[in-house]
């Protein structure tokens, strides 16, 4: 009796020291995962605000935002290292997509080499993610482009082209899903948007063609009638 006794009280304790450790685990993991919510929430924003920096042009904002999401990223994956399942979830994989948007976009626009996925320190399918991203917001870039008074330009078929070669990159990748995370999606909505961009590009030369030829003409015209 005495021998149950002690081995009943010792197991009540043992199981007691680990349900405390266990709850000292979640415990840390709880704030480790509150942090990073409200870092991905405060880098996703970063990245935003440099995307909108390069739209303007604005290279000197761009780049020193981009000094701020290095930091920010990098702050982030501190909070996560040692929690594979944080580092993996969602919310903060997104908000490294968004990283490797920012970047990759800066670099297209800027005519720079492309960061890999090991230069960003992304995962493989978080940053081909990402370069599909940057893909579609070419679009807008070609679109203001074209609203300028030329209409067209070699810079927005420069843009057209990288978008085309990323699209056939990313078609590459068949993968299943459970590695890619939705990249086949990505590549869907990348090819619809290179789709749409192409066929508002080639209108638009079209009718530079046309305003050119029709100029040509009143300017023969009116040479004619000098005569």
């Amino acid at each position: 009796m005495s021998e149950r006794l002690i081995s009943d009280g010792y197991a009540m304790k043992s199981l007691g020291d680990i349900c405390n450790a266990v709850r000292d685990d979640l415990e840390r993991r709880n704030a480790a995962r509150d942090q990073a919510i409200a870092l991905s929430r405060q880098l996703i924003r970063h990245c935003s605000e440099t995307i909108r920096a390069i739209h303007r042009r604005d290279w000197d904002g761009a780049d020193a935002k981009l000094e701020v999401v290095t930091s920010g990223a990098a702050e982030l994956k501190a909070v996560v290292r040692g929690y594979p399942d944080l580092y993996h979830t969602g919310y903060t994989q997104d908000a490294l997509k968004e990283v490797a948007e920012a970047f990759i976009t800066r670099a297209i626009i800027g005519g720079k080499a492309l960061p890999s996925a090991a230069d960003l320190e992304i995962e493989s399918a978080t940053y081909l993610k990402g370069l599909g991203e940057a893909a579609t917001e070419l679009r807008r870039f070609i679109l203001d482009i074209m609203r300028r008074a030329d209409g067209h330009s070699a810079e927005a078929e420069r843009l057209l082209q990288v978008m085309d070669d990323i699209y056939d990159q990313l078609v590459t990748f068949d993968f299943p899903d459970a590695l890619t995370h939705g990249l086949r999606r990505q590549t869907d909505v990348v090819r619809g948007v290179l789709e749409r961009t192409r066929g508002d590009l080639t209108q638009s030369l079209r009718q530079q063609k046309l305003q050119d030829a029709l100029q040509r003409f009143e300017s023969q015209l009116d040479a004619d009638n000098g005569e």
